[in-house]
């Protein structure tokens, strides 16, 4: 079952065209990343499919009901779409049980339905706190609370964590993960934070330019990119132009295997994971380190071969051995993915 559908949307402020032909297809019961660089369009999306904004072209269902189309505009509180803010935008007077069942009629308060809610998002007995009294994790809790309270349809998050710090960010995205699945619930969310959406959406939609350039898993996605700008923006990575011959291709690092056959002249992509750095006098192709970055649990070491060409190889801990101008050798690990040519519209 489908709860939400948006097709061709188009979108403008004068000369900029924030939205173009975008469609984008949420499942029932699922949670979707929208993701992409700032003024991708992501942002102006959501506000479309809440009615805050006025599409110029296109159609937006929730369910089977036409909610924005030609000559149709249904207002935002007619829609059953709830939204969670960037700063949760709770009622400073009410407590955090009167924020939570704000949205509900009497019978739905009494059935326990705001006790049930605050033990989802992980804040059982905060019924008579108010806001101020709470972190801003716990705010943020409060209004996702309060969201899935009235049960809606589709539930929209526009980028929720992007004020806490980055060790709560990765504690409130988990457990509102876990809330929403055990609420049977279906949201959006938009982010520009590429973990954030790889580790908690069931399907990520990347943006670019008013488009969407790619809707999939999460792991399709990081896999399988549907072209090289899609392939560099999500996550590291290595392009490398080759000639296929059936399952293999003579690339810069020597023959490689092909995910799927291909012939001709293509790009391969290589994860950085997927390289091995080993001794010089290793087999491998040989190659000379320029620098490297050390990023706590892993780092990212560039590395130069023979022909000029710079590759970047990602090793777990500290690069101890990798300095700058040490001569190394360099296998590839697994297939590498042969990306379809970009679109030239």
């Amino acid at each position: 079952m489908t709860t939400l559908t948006v097709r061709g949307a188009s979108k403008s402020y004068g000369a900029v065209h924030a939205l173009r032909a975008a469609d984008l297809t949420v499942a029932a019961g699922t949670l979707t990343a929208v993701l992409g660089p700032s003024g991708c369009g992501k942002t102006t999306l959501l506000r479309c499919i809440a009615g805050f904004e006025r599409l110029d072209g296109g159609e937006v269902r929730v369910g089977d009901t036409p909610v924005a189309g030609p000559g149709l505009h249904v207002a935002p509180h007619r829609r059953r779409v709830a939204v969670v803010a960037q700063d949760g935008a709770l009622f400073p007077h009410m407590d955090v049980a009167g924020n939570v069942g704000y949205g509900l009629d009497r019978a739905a308060r009494r059935s326990g339905r705001v006790e049930e809610v605050l033990g989802l998002v992980g804040l059982a007995g905060y019924g008579k706190r108010m806001p101020h009294q709470l972190s801003g994790g716990q705010q943020q809790r409060v209004a996702v609370a309060r969201a899935l309270a009235p049960r809606p349809p589709l539930i929209l998050l526009d980028e929720p964590f992007t004020a806490l710090d980055a060790s709560l960010r990765t504690e409130l995205r988990a457990d509102l993960r876990a809330a929403l699945h055990a609420d049977d619930a279906t949201a959006v969310l938009v982010t520009h934070d590429q973990a954030e959406a790889l580790s908690i959406a069931d399907q990520v939609v990347v943006m670019h330019d008013g488009r969407v350039r790619q809707e999939a898993s999460p792991s399709d996605l990081y896999r399988s990119p549907a072209d090289p700008w899609v392939a560099t923006f999500i996550g590291d990575a290595n392009l490398l132009r080759a000639t296929a011959s059936g399952g293999t291709a003579e690339t810069g690092l020597g023959t490689l295997p092909l995910s799927s056959p291909h012939r001709g002249d293509v790009t391969v992509l290589i994860r950085p994971e997927q390289l091995r750095l080993n001794d010089a006098d290793a087999p491998g192709v040989p190659a000379t380190v320029r620098h490297h970055l050390f990023q706590g649990h892993d780092a990212l070491i560039d590395v130069q071969l023979d022909d000029g060409t710079r590759i970047t190889a990602r090793i777990l801990g500290q690069p101890t051995h990798y300095s700058s101008g040490t001569n190394v050798r360099l296998t590839v690990q697994g297939s590498v993915y042969v990306l379809p040519e970009p679109a030239t519209s």
